[in-house]
């Protein structure tokens, strides 16, 4: 098992695939908490910091893109990718204004989440170790 480091967070009200996703991550070394909903997810983001948030659109109570909103109130950088099995295209126009990292279309290959978790990750260590410098 390679070593990644930072903390993600899976967003996803389908047990299945918070599961799916997190199995796979937790095998590429990443240390995963999962949240069931907007609400759990804010919750989560207001006790710890995340490299990558993982957040599905389509979820009962707070949608996706309602979340992602109030997750810019706590956290402006955050890297967010945006999993989708829809082409509405309102709300990924909302959520590309909110800065999303990255959209994601179920079905997806779990190679194509892993290089995204490292990418971002990376990215995310990066803009972290400039505010310390600077």
């Amino acid at each position: 098992m390679s070593h990644n480091t930072g903390d993600l967070l899976v967003v996803d009200d389908q047990m299945g695939v918070r599961r799916l996703i997190s199995e796979a991550l937790l095998d590429a070394g990443y240390l995963v908490d999962q949240a069931v909903d907007g609400r759990e997810a804010l919750d989560l983001l207001k006790e710890k910091k995340y490299q990558l948030i993982i957040l599905d659109v389509k979820m009962p109570g707070m949608s996706g893109v309602e979340t992602l909103h109030e997750i810019r109130k706590i956290d402006r950088d955050v890297p967010v990718v945006l999993m989708t099995a829809y082409e509405e295209l309102d709300l990924l126009e909302e959520a590309d204004k909110l800065g999303v990292a990255h959209f994601l279309c179920k079905p997806f290959d779990l190679n194509e989440l892993r290089s995204l978790a490292r990418q971002y990750t990376q990215t995310s260590s990066r803009r972290d170790a400039a505010r310390v410098i600077s």
